[in-house]
């Protein structure tokens, strides 16, 4: 018996989380105070942690030093560093100290706060941040949770999309019958995030009844209304259902902004749910001064920003508003009896269950909360407008020198620009390039990434790190400019 009593675990000791909570929160203090030493793309090889690490689990407990030893020697190595200064790929996702706690409480407070009976400062305390942050953005007053509509946090823009169309779909479903899905019909332009047409997969709309619309140059790869009009028409004309148009506010390749008030026109005349998608310029919107790009959300059934992307909350933190709450509890809320309740019988609260995909969910809000509470909105609004004039700065660097040009206006802070075709040969200037970026990016120094419009490989810098500062996007240029000159001498 007592031999046995030496191996009873103790899995949540307060004075062994102390210890060993002060040596995480220094090894991450650590790591970030020495992140600029890190190649930013990690340069390992495919299956190369396999070799690094046992087959099977240890039987026996192992230390914290043994464990963290292994972070710094085989997981270090094999991780792209999404916080470096000079981290410009994709879109920021970004950390922060107060993101960094409010992280760690939740992870602490250990609940799962499905409904309000499972924790009710959880649900409260998301409808209430969610209320703060659309009154920053200066959301209609039919997105706030004292009317049908309100807040909820997802894990992404993906979840986000595929939950309002659901709901959008049994919407129309409910009156046209269910025999019509393969009649309903999706619209977007070419630019959207391919998170749309995952969410039509699931949602079992037909692939023919996709409509990708095609956006170029001419409008800055906007969506023209136009084209939505048209294609709207000749569907009814058809026989068909149009039931869901998504517009973005900063596309991912070009952070392109759609024209909202003509869109959400054009959708609400035919019936149609307008989803916004936001997800990385939504946060810029909080600044009077951007806050033009969101103008026409009032015509929106639902709108989307990624709190994790650039407003300082670590991932994830995905904010969907919604007109219509019954909408998606409609599509989306299961009542088992093991999870009756009086106050959920009553209807008096909201469960956060019947709005998302999952039962579980996390004490997210915290984070949020933790955010708007230790930095305060000027400092964000500030913190925004730091990173755009970055990019304005490197865009001006960039238009500058006679072997590069700037493909598409900056608005936010994604410059988004090519080296130069020689002789008008676009193939060999596309193959360029690529070769520019791989070089760039096996540099170690900064990491960047591309995408293509209008068939040109363009070169896209993000800037949105945290830690980035002026210094950084000098020499990040300087490096462009110096891979550049070696692909022009060869």
């Amino acid at each position: 018996m007592e031999n046995g009593s030496r191996h009873v675990l103790k899995p949540m000791d307060s004075e062994q989380l102390r210890e060993y909570g002060h040596r995480m929160v220094d090894f991450i203090a650590d790591y970030y105070k020495t992140i600029e030493s890190f190649p930013v793309l990690s340069q390992v090889q495919p299956g190369y942690l396999h070799n690094l690490l046992p087959d099977s689990a240890p039987d026996h407990p192992e230390t914290v030093e043994q464990v963290l030893d292994d972070v710094k020697t085989k997981i270090l190595p094999g991780v792209t560093h999404w916080q470096s200064p000079n981290f410009f790929a994709y879109y920021p996702s970004n950390s922060s100290v107060a993101g960094f706690l409010g992280e760690m409480l939740s992870a602490g407070l250990g609940i799962v706060g499905f409904s309000w009976v499972t924790s009710p400062a959880a649900t409260e305390l998301e409808m209430i941040v969610l209320d703060w942050l659309a009154k920053l953005l200066n959301l209609p007053e039919h997105f706030l949770c004292k009317g049908n509509g309100g807040g909820v946090i997802q894990g992404s823009a993906s979840e986000a999309i595929l939950v309002v169309m659901i709901a959008a779909r049994d919407k129309v479903l409910r009156s046209a019958g269910k025999n019509s899905l393969g009649k309903l019909v999706v619209y977007s332009s070419d630019q959207t995030h391919s998170a749309l047409q995952k969410a039509c997969q699931i949602a079992g709309i037909h692939p023919e009844n996709c409509r990708v619309l095609k956006a170029d140059s001419s409008t800055n790869y906007a969506l023209r209304p136009e084209l939505l009009q048209e294609a709207v028409s000749r569907d009814l004309e058809a026989g068909l259902i149009p039931f869901f148009l998504c517009g973005n506010v900063g596309t991912t390749s070009s952070a392109a902004v759609d024209p909202l008030a003509a869109l959400g026109k054009i959708a609400k005349s035919n019936e149609i749910w307008f989803h916004v998608d936001a997800a990385y310029a939504g946060s810029a919107c909080i600044c009077p001064e951007y806050r033009q790009y969101i103008d026409g959300v009032e015509t929106a059934d639902s709108f989307n920003m990624n709190a994790h992307k650039w407003f300082l909350t670590n991932f994830d933190c995905s904010l969907l508003w919604v007109k219509d709450q019954h909408a998606l509890t409609e599509a989306l809320s299961t009542n088992p009896e093991f999870l009756k309740n009086k106050a959920s019988q009553a209807n008096l609260v909201v469960d956060y269950k019947d709005w998302q995909i999952p039962l579980g969910r996390r004490f997210r809000s915290l984070k949020l909360w933790m955010v708007l509470r230790l930095y305060g909105a000027e400092t964000l609004k500030n913190y925004i407008r730091n990173h755009i004039k970055l990019a304005k700065d490197l865009e001006q660097l960039v238009s500058q020198d006679p072997n590069f040009e700037v493909i598409t206006p900056r608005i936010f802070s994604l410059v988004c620009f090519r080296m130069v075709p020689i002789d008008d040969d676009e193939n060999k200037c596309n193959s360029r390039n690529l070769e520019l970026l791989e070089a760039v990016n096996s540099s170690g120094k900064l990491f960047i990434s591309h995408t293509a419009l209008s068939g040109k490989i363009v070169l896209r810098c993000a800037i949105g790190a945290p830690l980035t500062e002026e210094k950084h996007v000098k020499e990040t240029w300087k490096v462009i400019q110096e891979k550049a000159s070696y692909l022009l001498r060869k």
